[in-house]
Formats: C-alpha cells, sequence, structure tokens
C-alpha cells in the first residue's frame, strides 16, 4: 500500500494490534515458532521489501513485524523454550564459566 493511502496505512495501525489481543492465548504459548516462522518467511531471499521508501510502499508485514505487542506476547513461549533447551544435557554456566550444578 501507498503512504498517501492514510486510511488503509491507518487501518493496518489499528488492526494489527487488535490481531495480537485476539491471538494472544495462542501467541503466549507457542508465538515463539511460530514469530520466528513468519519472520523466516518474510525476510526470504527473493521476498518483496517490507519498507520501499523510493516507490513510497509500505507492506502490512511491516506493522506485523514491528509490533511491540505481538513481541511482548511472544515472550513467555521464548522463556520457556530457552527454560527446555537448557534442560537437554547441557550444564549451564554461572558468570565464572563454571558449571552451576
Amino acid at each position: 500500500m501507498r503512504y498517501e493511502e492514510r486510511v488503509k496505512v491507518t487501518a493496518a495501525r489499528v488492526l494489527v494490534p487488535l490481531a495480537g489481543l485476539v491471538l494472544a492465548p495462542v501467541l503466549l504459548v507457542a508465538g515463539l515458532p511460530i514469530r520466528r516462522r513468519y519472520l523466516r518467511h518474510v525476510y526470504r531471499d527473493g521476498a518483496p521489501p517490507l519498507l520501499e521508501k523510493e516507490r513510497g510502499l509500505v507492506s502490512v508485514h511491516w506493522f506485523v513485524a514491528n509490533n511491540a505487542l505481538i513481541h511482548v506476547l511472544c515472550l513467555p513461549s521464548e522463556y520457556v523454550a530457552g527454560l527446555v533447551t537448557h534442560r537437554d544435557g547441557r550444564a549451564r554456566r554461572r558468570g565464572d564459566g563454571r558449571s552451576a550444578g
């Protein structure tokens, strides 16, 4: 959509956080893999850019990728994923480099 299309830009700014609130239960539980897969798709090689200043275009994906609410809703699943990966046999390290356990 073009920058000059104020109605569409405003609608995207309003609807993206609203969608984040509607999807909050899903994002709290499984937000990390969903967000990573989505960002990998959006930033893949050959994908159209999210923001083209020369042509005056902005993609709806730009609003999703840069939305703070969606990022915050994905943090709990990211924290849990971090705990799970540290339980797979690798020892946690203290600040001095020695094993914590």
